[in-house]
């Protein structure tokens, strides 16, 4: 079990900022990612379209004989974990509970914002995550649909994104949270221009180091962690997997080799 792969997928570029925690964290691990590029983004879909790509997904990682899946997509975890962990034979993790926790440990006034998908906000998924943990928190939720087009755009630097980012962001500072959930995987990819405009005083609160962490306690508890060795990653995309290893290629700052075409099996 130990030399088996982790697969961890999105529906997109985002969870690259997962893998790339994972590449950190778990240096000796190999690791699959599928980017569900031709479904991107799930967000704006309804519960039964993100859970019949989720599921479609996980199996095909399971065929690769991975020994955990992570799924790095917010609003997959929010809408299709239960139904993956009922039908998967590996174990399952997916990004909000690690967030939750860690935006419930750090904040100082109890007020935490999420800023998510549409999927994620209405599923309501972090504030149940968040109260479990700090029953007195004040949650408000913030859908940002227009953020993840930016990111895969990598537009995060044109005058755009903070036009739009302030238009978000006005309910969020209004509401005096000292603490921000960057609850979409693509989020981080616009942390620069989310952190200027919220200010040093706001912590953002990015779930892949937690997830990273969670990660690497759960495969130690089991004693299948791998030590040695250095890990190698294989790419997957559901479509143009020429335009998604060159952003890929960029996002995580290191030569990657092909990324490999596989179509859903629905």
């Amino acid at each position: 079990m130990k030399k088996q792969p982790i697969g961890v997928f999105d529906s997109g570029l985002g969870g690259l900022t997962i893998l790339k925690a994972l590449r950190r964290q778990l240096p000796h691990e190999d690791l699959i990612y599928f980017g569900d590029t031709a479904n991107v983004p799930y967000g704006s879909k309804s519960k039964a379209a993100v859970t019949k790509f989720s599921l479609a997904i996980a199996r095909f990682l399971q065929s690769q004989e991975v020994k955990l899946i992570i799924v790095a997509c917010n609003t997959a975890s929010a809408q299709a974990l239960a139904e993956l962990r009922r039908e998967m034979d590996v174990p399952v993790m997916g990004v909000i509970e690690p967030g939750a926790q860690k935006a419930a440990k750090v904040t100082r006034n109890g007020r935490i914002a999420v800023l998510g998908t549409e999927g994620t906000v209405r599923s309501k998924a972090y504030p149940k995550a968040i109260l479990k943990r700090a029953p007195r928190a004040a949650v408000l939720q913030q859908a940002c649909p227009l953020f993840v087009p930016l990111a895969e755009e990598s537009w995060g630097q044109k005058p755009a994104a903070r036009l739009i980012a302030r238009e978000y962001l006005e309910p969020v500072q209004k509401s005096g949270a000292d603490t921000v959930i960057l609850g979409c995987t693509h989020y981080p990819l616009l942390k620069p221009v989310i952190a200027s405009i919220l200010g040093k005083k706001v912590t953002l609160v990015d779930s892949a180091d937690t997830l990273a962490e969670a990660a690497q306690q759960f495969l130690a508890s089991r004693r299948q962690l791998e030590t040695g060795g250095k890990g190698r990653v294989r790419l997957y995309a559901s479509d143009d997997p020429a335009r998604f290893k060159h952003l890929a290629q960029r996002l995580l700052a290191e030569p990657i080799g092909a990324v490999r075409l596989k179509k859903l099996d629905l």
